[in-house]
Parts: structure tokens; sequence; C-alpha cells
């Protein structure tokens, strides 16, 4: 059998025959053989490797958004890599950590590196899609969460559930939808002639949200919009501390992630749903690895309330 037909049999969707792909398997079974992707990708100048770089896996979203991207991408063909990057490291440096390995493509769901990064990869035919970032660079696609609608039903569900003085719990300086969310709460509360303000945190977790709890007792506040779920149980837990876990003040949170469920927290947000996003970031990537010269794209993945004792 020739070297090609045994190629083409250990490639998805190459044109060979089920009889002669069959073959080509038992042989490699009885021989012991494993196809050598990263020996292949020397061939190709390419792997099959799809870089995913992420921040915050603390926070049980990010857990299910990697776990869906992962999936999507081995649907594909592809085999992803992850790489974890923080508030204090180099997304830049991270993605040229996964240039050394031939990628075909990155995903990012931490913050933007710097636009020399993508200069950088475009040279070497690496396209990037970024997850819920607001900047627009060329010839790098995004996916964004509906965060407006998000934030204006935050609002209306907070008011019509009783609350009269509302506020919205964000680390707005660390997060593109962070601050989307908190905006477009206190825009559609300045429209209704609502009493609301932003309360500040440094980080949108569980640990700032408990403490926000505090602060929002002293305010007087009776409506909460927290931007994640993970913050909005910080939030709930520390009010039950303090003896105020008695359904008087109501919150909201966003992400909709297993813990929202639970019955200490009953969680009223919103679904955001990681297996479309998964799956429009991955069809941008193709796409991009095709037409690398189009015209930048964004894609908004669309949001669901999901009601709850909360609020």
């Amino acid at each position: 059998m020739s070297r090609a037909a045994v190629s083409r049999a250990f490639t998805p969707d190459a044109s060979v025959s089920n009889k002669t792909r069959e073959k080509v398997y038992q042989a490699a079974k009885e021989l012991g053989y494993r196809v050598n992707y990263l020996a292949r990708s020397l061939t190709n100048k390419r792997s099959d490797l799809v870089g995913l770089v992420a921040a915050g896996l603390d926070n049980p979203f990010r857990t299910l958004q990697l776990e869906q991207l992962a999936h999507t991408l081995i649907a594909r063909n592809f085999r992803p890599i992850l790489l974890p990057t923080s508030k204090e490291a180099d997304s830049a440096t991270v993605i040229g950590q996964l240039l050394h390995y031939a990628v075909s493509g990155v995903i990012v769901t931490s913050d933007a590196p710097p636009s020399h990064i993508f200069e950088e990869c475009a040279a070497e035919g690496v396209p990037i899609v970024l997850i819920n970032k607001g900047e627009d660079f060329p010839f790098v696609d995004r996916v964004v969460s509906d965060d407006r609608m998000a934030g204006y039903t935050a609002a209306d569900v907070l008011l019509k559930s009783g609350a009269k003085k509302l506020a919205v719990v964000s680390g707005a300086a660390v997060s593109y939808s962070s601050r989307r969310r908190a905006e477009a709460f206190l825009a559609r509360c300045s429209t209704l002639g609502v009493e609301a303000q932003l309360v500040p945190v440094a980080i949108n977790d569980y640990l700032h949200g408990q403490q926000a709890a505090g602060e929002l007792l002293d305010l007087g506040i009776d409506g909460v919009f927290s931007v994640n779920d993970y913050m909005a149980c910080g939030v709930l837990d520390g009010l039950a501390a303090r003896g105020r876990n008695d359904g008087f003040i109501k919150v909201v949170g966003h992400d909709d992630i297993p813990q929202a469920s639970w019955s200490a927290y009953q969680l009223t947000t919103f679904l955001q749903p990681c297996d479309v996003q998964a799956s429009q970031a991955v069809d941008l990537l193709t796409s991009r690895m095709s037409e690398p010269d189009a015209v930048a794209r964004v894609e908004f993945t669309p949001i669901t309330l999901i009601t709850r004792r909360s609020a």
C-alpha cells in the first residue's frame, strides 16, 4: 500500500475507501503504530493544535467555557492546548510560546493581548479569536455575549421584584464584559428614573462579593446586580453571614454556573451558553484559516434569563 494511501487513512475527512482505511487501521494495531502529530507538523509547518489562553480559572464559568471550547475543537479534529495566564502575566508572551508549537490558531478568553502580537500571528498565518473582548483589531474575530441586554434586563427584573434602591457590583476596570453589563444596568436605571449606583470591587470573584455585602447593607441597597455568578454567590453568603439572608435584598447574577441552582443560592441569573459560544468561536477560527484576509467579524451570543428565588 502506498504511503499516500496510509497518510489519507489517518487524515480525517480525507478521500479513502472504508476498506482501505480498515486495512490500514488493522495493520497499525498489529504493529503498534500511532501517528506522530508533532512530526507531521514539521512537514506541514502547521499542527492540529489550537491554543486556549485563559485567566480566572477559579471561576466555575471559566471551567464550563474551556470545557465546551475543548469539546468543540476535538469534534472538529483539532487538539486544544491550554496556557493559563493571569493579571500579572503578559498574554502576548503566552501566545508567543504557543507559536513555538506551530499552532493552527489561538482562542483568547483572558484580557486581550497588545496589538503587536496580532501582527506577529498574522505574519505566521495563525488566526486569533477573542471571546468577550471589546477592542477591534484588523483580521481578528470576536465572539461577544449580549451584555447590554443583560444589564437592561437585570434592572427590570429587580424593579419587578419590588426593589427600589439598586446597585451593580462590578470590577469595571478589569473586564470588558463587566463594564458593558454595569454601564447598561446604570443606563437603564437612569432612563427609568430609578436610584442606582456602582459598588466597585478590585476583582469579580467570590471573596470580593462577600466583602461587598457589608457595603450594600450600609448603603441600604435592596436590589443588586452582580456582573457574574461567582461574585453573586459571595454576595449572598456575605449577606447570610451578617444575618440578612431573609430575601429582603434581591440579587441577580450572570452566567448560570452550576452553583447558581444550589439550594443555598437559588440565584436568578442569565445563561451565557458556552456551547453556542464555543461553536461561534471555532467557526470563526476555521473560516479565518481559509480566508486570512477577510474583514474582522463579530458574533453575538444570546443570553437567557433564568428566574429563581433570589429575585
